[in-house]
C-alpha cells in the first residue's frame, strides 16, 4: 500500500495578497503496484501529479546469482543463465558459454555457431514482443497485448521442438549446443515469421500513428545522447538517442559481421523512439534467422548401408549376444528423453574437446568410456578445470550489452563470476527521465526501459 507524508512545505502569496502554503507529498509507487511487478520500489516527491524528485530502490527479486555460480562447476551454471533475462534466455545461455570458451580455447562448429545465431535472435524477437506487449497494456492498449502475445506464443512453441522447454531452456552448452534442428524447423519457423509479420503490421495500424498513444509516449522519458553514455547505457535504450551502437556490429561475435541487417536508431530518446526502434530490431532479426537457414552448413544424418533403424533397447539386447557388427553405422531410434542430440549429428553440434564437452547421451547412457567421460566432467575435482585466466564476453542482449566476466584459478568452478546486466544502468538513469514528467507518465517510462528483475538484481 502506497503510503502519503508531507516532505517540504512552501509559503507564497497569491495575487490579492493572502498567504497560502504549499505543500510537496512523498508517494511510495511499488512494490505492490502493478506497473512495478513487484520487483521495483519508486519513491517519488510530487507537487500534485508533478514529479519533483524520484529515487529508485532495487533488489527486491536478488538471486546471488554470480556467487551461486561461484559455488557451482562451469557447466551447473547454465540453469541459473536461464534466470537472468528470462524474456530472452537463450542470449544468456550464449554468452555464458562464449565466455567459457573462450577461458578454454575452444572453437565450435560452423553448424552450431548458426544454431545459436538463429535461436540467440528468436529469443530477440521474442523479448521485444514481451516489452512491447506489456507497455502497451498498461497504456491500455490491450488488442495490442494479445496479438504480440499469440505470436510470441508461436515462437515458443518452435524453441519447445528444439530445446524441450519454452522459458528456462539450458539449451547451450560449452562447446555447442544441446540438440540439432528438426527436420522441419525451417519451415516451422518460416510459418511463424508470416504470422510475426502480419502481428508488427496490425500493430503498427493499433499503435504507430494512434493519437492516444502518440500523445503518451512521444516527447516522454526523453534522455540525451550524452547522458545515456554517461550512464553506460546500450541497448535499444541508447539506440533511440541516435547513437549507432551494438554489440553485434561493432564487436562482432558468432559470426555476426557475414550477416546483412541494419542497426535501427531513433532521434529525440524518448519512449516513442524507443518502441520504433524495437519494432524495427524484429524485422532485422527475421532477416539474420532466414540468412542463417540460407547458409548453415548441412550434412546428413549416418546410416547404414540398408538405412536400417533399430531402438536402443533392441540395439543393447543384440551387443549383449555379440550381434554389434555395422553397428557403429546404424541410425538407433531413441526415447524422448535421448533422441534430443544423438551421436550421428553430435559432432555438427559439439566441439570435439573431451576435456570440456558433455559427450552423447547415448554414449553416457550405452558405454563405459562415455559414462566416465561424463563423470570426468561432472564430478567435483575432476576434469573440466580451465586454464588460470580471466575473460569477459559481451553479447547484444534483449536490453543492450550483456556481459560475462569470469576469472578461473585453475580449478573446477570460477573464482569470480560477475555480469554486466544491460537494464542496470537504464533503471540508475530513470530518476533522470521521470523528474519533471507527470505521475501517469511513470507507466509509459517504465515500459519502455523492459526493466527484468532477474537481469536487474541477478
Amino acid at each position: 500500500m502506497s503510503t502519503l507524508q508531507v516532505e517540504k512545505s512552501e509559503i507564497f502569496a497569491d495575487p490579492s495578497g493572502k498567504e497560502l502554503k504549499r505543500e510537496s507529498m512523498m508517494l511510495n509507487m511499488g512494490p505492490s503496484h502493478p506497473a512495478m511487478h513487484g520487483i521495483i520500489r519508486l519513491i517519488l516527491e510530487l507537487d500534485g501529479e508533478r514529479v519533483l524528485r524520484s529515487e529508485v530502490e532495487i533488489g527486491y527479486l536478488h538471486r546471488a546469482f554470480e556467487k551461486m555460480s561461484e559455488s557451482m562447476g562451469y557447466l551447473q551454471v547454465f540453469p541459473y543463465t536461464d534466470r537472468l533475462n528470462y524474456s530472452s534466455p537463450l542470449i544468456n545461455n550464449a554468452g555464458y558459454a562464449m565466455a567459457v570458451e573462450k577461458l578454454f580455447d575452444i572453437r565450435i562448429p560452423e553448424r552450431a555457431r548458426y544454431i545459436r545465431v538463429l535461436m540467440c535472435e528468436l529469443s530477440r524477437i521474442c523479448d521485444h514482443l514481451t516489452c512491447i506487449a506489456a507497455s502497451a497494456m498498461e497504456l491500455g492498449a490491450f488488442t495490442v497485448f494479445l496479438y504480440m502475445i499469440k505470436a510470441r506464443e508461436n515462437l515458443w512453441n518452435a524453441v519447445e521442438m528444439i530445446t524441450g522447454a519454452r522459458l528456462t531452456i539450458s539449451y547451450m552448452r560449452v562447446g555447442g549446443v544441446k540438440a540439432d534442428l528438426p527436420e522441419d524447423f525451417e519451415k516451422v519457423i518460416r510459418t511463424c515469421f508470416k504470422e510475426t509479420r502480419h502481428v508488427l503490421k496490425e500493430c503498427h495500424g493499433l499503435l504507430t500513428r494512434n493519437r492516444i498513444f502518440v500523445d503518451r509516449v512521444k516527447g516522454v522519458g526523453v534522455i540525451s545522447k550524452e547522458d545515456a553514455l554517461a550512464y553506460g547505457i546500450t541497448g535499444p535504450f541508447l539506440r533511440s538517442t541516435g547513437v549507432d551502437y551494438d554489440v553485434r556490429k561493432d564487436a562482432p561475435y558468432l559470426g555476426y559481421d557475414e550477416f546483412d541487417f541494419e542497426v535501427p536508431v531513433g532521434t529525440t530518446g524518448d519512449n516513442y523512439d524507443r518502441y520504433l526502434v524495437r519494432m524495427e530490431e524484429m524485422e532485422q532479426s527475421m532477416r539474420i534467422v532466414e540468412q542463417a537457414f540460407q547458409a548453415m552448413p548441412g550434412g546428413a544424418l549416418a546410416v547404414n548401408l540398408e538405412g536400417k533403424e533399430i531402438p536402443a533397447a533392441e540395439m543393447v539386447d543384440e551387443a549383449k549376444m555379440g550381434m554389434v557388427e555395422g553397428f557403429q553405422h546404424q541410425f538407433v531410434t531413441l526415447d524422448p528423453t535421448l533422441e534430443g542430440s544423438t551421436k550421428f549429428y553430435f559432432d555438427r553440434i559439439q566441439a570435439g574437446n573431451k576435456s570440456a564437452s558433455l559427450p552423447a547421451k547415448e554414449n553416457t547412457y550405452g558405454n563405459i568410456e562415455g559414462l566416465m567421460q561424463h563423470f570426468k566432467i561432472i564430478m567435483d575435482g575432476h576434469g573440466y578445470e580451465p586454464p588460470k585466466g580471466e575473460v569477459y564476453q559481451a553479447v547484444e542482449g534483449g536490453n543492450g550489452e550483456l556481459g560475462f566476466y569470469l576469472v578461473s584459478d585453475g580449478t573446477g568452478r570460477p573464482y569470480r563470476v560477475r555480469v554486466r546486466p544491460p537494464c542496470f544502468p537504464i533503471m540508475a538513469a530513470l530518476p533522470l527521465m521521470l523528474e519533471g514528467g507527470m505521475l501517469a507518465d511513470i507507466i509509459a517510462t517504465f515500459g519502455s526501459v523492459n526493466m527484468i528483475g532477474g537481469e536487474l538484481d541477478r
